[in-house]
């Protein structure tokens, strides 16, 4: 078994500084004592990669693969029978994805924690996924020992975010602020009341075929509504958009 899954092609970049280590009150490698193993459900339309996962955790005494699922919808069902206590899933799969998949799991699985493990380094699914519920965000260039550590941080109350995107959210925030500071003066631009709608959906999370359903319209219109909100705020990404709306006051999301 190789010691790292390199599926995004790049190489590890230092994945341990975000993902923690296992350390508990009485020093490291303690953390949070269970008396029964931590129950995972593993989720990825790669086959190959479902396996590779599942023999890597097989070797740990405190971690049990009670599943598998090639699909979100599919993950969804298994979530519902198994409980599981952790949940690794992708991001981008076919028929139903992993960001669509997280608040359904939530609902019927309450408990579980969700960790999205990807080769998606987007900022756009790294913030939906956490407004979806996830607790981690793990690019799969980290090595097959990190993965185990970061189940066991979320399972202790920690969030885990690989250190390339949480780099790349920090200086689209830092950006965000300066350029919010420039036209802290000038009035904030009207929306419309379709607009509105749609910048309230897309703080929730939706993506563009969902809001389309929601508000019966197309979703190249949707695409458009989108578009036209960015440009009217002079802004570049969803979630620049929903945050600037939410500290001018646009909306307000309860």
């Amino acid at each position: 078994m190789p010691d790292s899954f390199d599926a995004a092609a790049v190489g590890a970049m230092g994945a341990a500084d975000a993902i923690g280590t296992d350390e508990g009150p009485d020093g490291p490698g303690t953390g949070t004592r269970r008396s029964e193993p931590i129950r995972v459900l593993v989720v990825d339309d790669h086959a190959l990669f479902r396996r590779g996962l599942e023999i890597v955790l097989a070797a740990e005494e405190d971690i049990q693969v009670v599943g598998e699922a090639g699909d979100g919808a599919e993950a969804v069902d298994k979530a519902a029978d198994l409980l599981p206590d952790i949940v690794l899933m992708d991001v981008r799969m076919p028929r139903r994805g992993g960001i669509e998949a997280c608040t359904s799991i939530k609902e019927v699985a309450p408990s579980a924690k969700i960790i999205m493990l990807t080769i998606s380094d987007e900022e756009a699914d790294l913030y939906e996924a956490i407004k979806a519920g996830a607790t981690g965000y793990l690019l799969k260039e980290i090595s097959t020992d990190e993965v185990s550590t970061a189940i066991r941080a979320v399972v202790d109350g920690q969030s885990q975010i690989s250190p390339s995107m949480a780099s790349k959210l920090l200086t689209e925030f830092k950006s965000m602020i300066q350029r919010t500071d420039e036209r802290r003066l000038v009035p904030a631009p009207r929306l419309t009341d379709r607009e509105l709608e749609v910048l309230k959906l897309v703080a929730t999370g939706m993506n563009n075929r969902d809001i389309a359903k929601e508000l019966f319209i197309s979703e190249n219109t949707v695409k458009n509504h989108v578009r036209n909100i960015l440009e009217k705020l002079q802004l570049h990404s969803r979630m620049e958009a929903v945050v600037y709306a939410m500290r001018e006051k646009i909306l307000e999301i309860r």
